[in-house]
């Protein structure tokens, strides 16, 4: 789509001349005859640049320059004057004017200076964007999931090694990935990404060794595949176990001899890439079943990282949500969310099913739908899914039945003093501690409901057991038998 540039004169003839030059040069034109129009063309359409006038009645083209930069400090404008001077020029390049030409105006010398301004703010928005891109890929966690995590990446992201990363849908596996790279030795050449899953099987061998002219219908002119773009950097290979077995053996030969041929084509191409694959799939039984190669298997596998599912990390859970939470309120324009202690209980029983990926969406369901400052526990709870990963809902009261007496909190099973009257907020405490509080509640009812059977309290609050043993040891709990049975005791 060609650019649209404004122009600021308020002599028409120059507005005329200067219009029918850039629109010959492919752009599209506005008009201003003043300062005041050009603020309010600049409000109320998309401008891409201006070429705005110096010497004007009413409002002059630097006032106008600074008022148009408080309304859009990003757009390129280009001033222009009769008159002009060295002190003219430097106001307005410091008031944040790109270029400054002097009248009469040679077309070539203004197609020139527009064309560079124009390709400056796309540099600039290009460098936000890479920006924004390199501050979405930071990896949250400190609990010692993460840690084993952040250690074999420091380890193996220096060295030429290939990696498998493990892992269900939604655990970031792309975040190690760019990790991986971004600290090794090829972080200042190309990432380069394929998901296998997501390109046809008939095209995915074009996708990665590209084609030339005329290779098959619709191959206009020639491609690069994925490997020649990876060239001297790193290309990631997300769901390579839904690679079509045709194309690995294709790829086995690229990664033994580090050369390929584009499809179509005859000339061999050498490439030096880094291959990191992911896959949410077992590949062992893949190969069991004849579906994955497995030679393709060691070749990729030298280095292997897993990623574990949120459920299995949840101390990371409230870093997590502050840092979506910070990201969702400055997408949607919102204040400043924080959870109450109570909402936080709530968020760190959900299972999780679909991962951080789900965690980042409710919590930004929550940033769009509640209003504030201060989302509540009946808040969370609403938003959060109903069947799959979420807590079991209790039973409807009966209300002609008569309501059993509060079940007591068996003394053996705390080490550690709790409240039994449910939680409530503190001023005295910390938010992470009033958090534990929660939890510690939330687990010591479930055991006196369960008779201190911790394989179905687990069971009930949809947990594994091991990590609800974990959670138990974290908030110094322990079942009665654990008391007198030692450390070697059993588990019932």
């Amino acid at each position: 789509m060609p650019s649209t540039v404004l122009i600021v004169d308020d002599e028409k003839n120059i507005l005329l001349t200067l219009q029918t030059s850039l629109q010959l040069a492919g752009y599209r034109t506005e008009l201003a005859a003043s300062g005041q129009v050009a603020l309010d063309v600049v409000s109320a359409r998309p401008v891409d640049a201006v070429l705005m006038d110096v010497k004007m009645p009413d409002m002059d083209g630097l006032t106008a320059l600074a008022r148009l930069m408080e309304l859009r400090p990003e757009l390129p404008v280009i001033m222009m004057s009769g008159h002009g001077t060295i002190d003219t020029a430097v106001k307005a390049t410091q008031l944040g004017a790109r270029d400054f030409l002097e009248k009469p105006i040679a077309r070539d010398r203004l197609l020139v200076a527009l064309r560079n301004a124009l390709k400056q703010q796309a540099m600039l928005e290009e460098l936000q964007a890479l920006r924004a891109e390199v501050g979405r890929y930071d990896m949250v966690g400190s609990g010692p999931a993460m840690q084993r995590i952040f250690s074999l990446i420091q380890r193996t992201a220096p060295s030429e090694g290939r990696v498998l990363i493990t892992g269900e849908n939604g655990t970031g596996k792309e975040l190690i990935a760019r990790a991986l790279h971004q600290n090794s030795k090829r972080k200042n050449g190309p990432f380069v990404k394929l998901n296998c899953a997501a390109v046809p099987h008939e095209l995915i061998e074009s996708e990665l060794f590209g084609h030339e002219k005329g290779a098959f219908t619709g191959a206009v002119s020639v491609r690069r595949g994925k490997f020649e773009l990876a060239h001297e950097g790193t290309l990631f290979l997300d769901e390579i176990g839904d690679m079509p077995q045709a194309m690995q053996t294709k790829l086995l030969r690229v990664l033994q001899e580090g050369e390929l041929e584009r499809v179509g084509g005859t000339e061999t191409l050498k490439v030096n890439v880094r291959v990191i694959a992911a896959t949410n799939k077992n590949l062992e039984k893949e190969i069991e079943a004849a579906r994955f190669r497995e030679d393709l298997y060691y070749r990729i596998n030298v280095v292997q990282i897993h990623s574990p599912p949120l459920r299995e990390r949840r101390e990371d859970l409230p870093a997590l949500i502050d840092a979506f939470l910070k990201e969702a309120c400055t997408k949607n324009g919102r204040r400043p969310l924080a959870l109450s202690p109570e909402a936080l209980a709530v968020m760190s029983a959900y299972d999780y099913p679909g991962n951080v990926r789900e965690l980042r969406n409710l919590v930004e369901r929550l940033a769009i739908l509640c209003e504030g400052p201060v989302v509540t526990g009946p808040e969370a709870a609403e938003l959060l899914p109903r069947g799959r990963g979420a807590m079991p809902p209790p039973a409807p009261a009966d209300a002609s039945a008569p309501r059993p007496p509060p079940l007591p909190v068996p003394a053996a099973v705390s080490s550690a003093p709790a409240a039994t009257s449910g939680f409530r907020p503190r001023v005295d405490r910390t938010f992470r501690e009033q958090v534990e509080d929660a939890e510690r509640e939330i687990i010591l009812f479930t055991l006196s409901h369960t008779q201190d059977n911790v394989t179905e309290a687990a069971r009930l609050l949809d947990l594994e057991r091991g990590h609800f043993y974990k959670k138990m040891k974290a908030l110094g709990l322990r079942r009665g038998a654990e008391k007198d049975a030692g450390p070697s005791g059993g588990e019932g």
